[in-house]
């Protein structure tokens, strides 16, 4: 009975397998790569369609200090910006239908934006993004201090600094500020987001540091009062030892997640109020109780916009 030899005994066999692969890998490249400038020639002319000509010429005007690798010292990637933008500008435009006053109040160069926080998702951050590139003059892109725990998500560490945004830390702060780039804070932090619904538009305690980092650069703080972002999820608790157990900053109790589509933020009419510039002087490494000062002033600013867009608003949704 004659036996078959098997692919071991073959001389090259494996090798000649891989070979094959490999050649037939590389005769799928152009494909790939047709397919994939077709979608984004797609994604360019949904782009245009939704927002206009002047998302493209706005995104022309803004200033971007790149190194050899394409992306600036922060792994800022204009090629990721552009699409993240156009995300935003879509959800800023038509979902959450956002008005946006006091724009002209935002000076060139750099600036410090410190504003309230809510939502259960940075859906708030986003829209303040899109505001600063759609609505503000000259157009802007926003760096944002994102806590720290975010860096452990997955492909969001790489998202985040793909789009501007850096781990909060006072030397990346200093940095950007010293670029004449426009800094986002949000000293509530994951208080200020986690907010259950009986404590909307109440602002927790305000950290420190963007005071200091204020006075250290001389960079102007312009306070600004969101609404609408306290209503697109509605959490009723918080389960603290949930949360500590699974590493996360909140465990809220949101109903609506049990309703079909709850998943979705509802669809609120937000409203972004620039404030006029603050300015602050004086020693950076003052005592706690000198800071205080500054920040209560602040601090009780946003509060009075926040209480202001509230009141004049007639309705949640419009």
């Amino acid at each position: 009975m004659a036996i078959e030899p098997s692919s071991k005994g073959r001389p090259n066999g494996g090798a000649g397998r891989g070979l094959a692969s490999l050649v037939r890998v590389r005769s799928l490249a152009p494909l790939v790569r047709r397919l994939w400038g077709d979608a984004l020639t797609s994604i360019d002319e949904w782009m245009t369609a939704s927002l206009g000509e002047e998302f493209s010429e706005r995104l022309g005007r803004v200033p971007v200090a790149l190194g050899q690798a394409g992306v600036d010292p922060f792994g800022l990637d204009p090629r990721w910006t552009k699409y993240a933008l156009a995300s935003a500008g879509i959800l800023h435009r038509h979902y959450f239908r956002t008005e946006v006053f006091g724009a002209k109040n935002v000076p060139a160069g750099k600036v410090l934006l410190v504003g309230n926080h809510s939502g259960q998702l940075p859906i708030d951050a986003t829209l303040l993004g899109a505001a600063m590139f759609m609505d503000v003059e000259p157009p802007r892109f926003i760096r944002a201090m994102v806590e720290k725990w975010t860096q452990t998500l997955p492909f969001v560490s790489l998202l985040f600094s793909r789009v501007g945004q850096v781990v909060g830390v006072p030397e990346n702060a200093l940095r950007l500020l010293e670029q004449g780039e426009a800094l986002v804070v949000f000293p509530e932090g994951a208080r200020g987001i986690s907010k259950t619904f009986d404590k909307r538009y109440q602002l927790t305690d305000f950290g420190l540091g963007f005071m200091r980092l204020a006075i250290e650069t001389g960079a102007p703080i312009v306070p600004i009062a969101i609404i609408g972002g306290e209503e697109q999820y509605i959490s009723v608790a918080n389960l603290d030892r949930v949360a500590k157990v699974l590493g996360m900053p909140s465990f809220p109790v949101m109903p609506q997640l049990l309703i079909p589509g709850g998943q979705l933020p509802l669809p609120t009419k937000y409203r972004i109020y620039f404030g006029e510039p603050m300015f602050f002087d004086g020693d950076p490494d003052d005592d706690d109780s000198v800071i205080e000062e500054k920040v209560w002033l602040v601090r009780a600013t946003i509060q009075s916009m926040v209480n202001r867009g509230v009141k004049a608003r007639q309705h949640i949704f419009w």
